[in-house]
């Protein structure tokens, strides 16, 4: 359904940005949102122009991604408890408006594309100033308390999350008819070494370079909150610094930007409780695991023929990679 020449969301951005006349002018597809759409889109008012985000579902998702709404209300607590994230301006739940449930937020300018951020030295201002900054956006997530109705959103905490994450990823990989013995094997290692439970608290779930802007200077926004849960915060630092996550810079562990003691640094000095090594390295593990199931969820978008596209299905084959880095990282000698 199109934004523009559309009286229904015409109507309701009028409402929810209180610009009476408001009309969408332009709509452009932005790259990126591998599981959501997000559009750029201009609004005219009394000769005035103001950009913003919206987004909505893509054709065909994965079903570990949060609903719109949910991950509307996560965007908004975070937003209060002074986490660097786009301005959230509306929700709305009327389906019809444009084909689906959506979210508006502020335009955040800055680049996103993981390898780009990487490869371009220019991007970030001082690096390690920026894994810094990036520690202290992941204690503010921790330290977030959600009030109830956002506690409702989230459910109950697990009382073992580590244990709880290992069975959610052996369920998605016994769903699929096809066996990945490799995984299977990763997961089985999981299991077998997963650290005591100790802290709960609210996480993003996909905390890494790709998920946030940065400009000339440094980061201006933390974005795609849909996998947002309850955790141990130790898998947000783990994700964050795990090697499939450096891209074309393995040898810089804080997302290939910085070092791993500049965000560890920042995540502690914002009041951010490190965690202990094997820890982090444990959750290190599991996310070569989640990313690898999550590449296969990928694959199957392309292949259910919901969403066909070529990028999806090459995102299905980044799990044979990770299956093969995932059998030396708990291979017995490693161990």
């Amino acid at each position: 359904m199109s934004l523009t020449d559309n009286a229904a969301l015409d109507a309701w951005l009028a409402t929810t940005l209180d610009l009476p006349g408001a009309r969408v002018t332009a709509a452009d597809k932005l790259s990126g949102g591998a599981i959501q759409e997000n559009w750029a889109v201009t609004v005219t008012a009394d000769g005035m122009s103001r950009r913003l985000v919206i987004r909505r579902d893509a054709p065909a998702t994965i079903a570990a991604s949060r609903s719109r709404a949910e991950e509307y209300a996560i965007i908004a607590a975070a937003h209060r408890a002074g986490v660097r994230v786009p301005e959230p301006l509306g929700f709305c739940d009327d389906a019809s408006v444009i084909g689906a449930p959506f979210a508006a937020m502020a335009w955040v300018g800055g680049i996103g594309y993981g390898p780009k951020v990487v490869r371009d030295a220019s991007l970030g201002g001082d690096r390690e100033a920026l894994g810094r900054d990036l520690g202290r956006q992941l204690a503010l997530i921790h330290r977030i308390d959600p009030d109830p109705a956002l506690a409702r959103v989230l459910g109950p905490p697990p009382a073992d999350p580590a244990l709880q994450a290992v069975a959610g990823l052996r369920g998605w990989l016994d769903a699929r008819p096809a066996p990945r013995p490799g995984l299977e094997w990763a997961l089985r290692w999981a299991e077998r070494h997963a650290p005591a439970a100790d802290r709960v608290t609210l996480t993003h779930q996909d905390f890494r370079t790709g998920n946030f802007l940065v400009d000339f200077d440094g980061l201006t926004a933390v974005l795609d909150w849909e996998f947002a849960a309850w955790s141990d915060p130790a898998c947000d630092l783990g994700w964050f610094c795990a090697e499939c996550w450096r891209f074309s810079r393995p040898d810089l562990e804080g997302g290939g930007i910085a070092s791993r003691a500049a965000v560890l640094s920042g995540y502690a000095a914002a009041g951010g409780t490190v965690p202990d090594p094997d820890r982090v390295r444990w959750w290190e593990v599991m996310a070569h695991i989640r990313w690898a199931v999550i590449a296969l969820q990928q694959g199957d978008r392309h292949d259910s023929g919901a969403e066909r596209s070529l990028h999806l299905a090459l995102t299905g084959r980044i799990a044979d990679t990770l299956e093969y880095r995932l059998l030396q990282m708990t291979a017995p000698e490693a161990a």
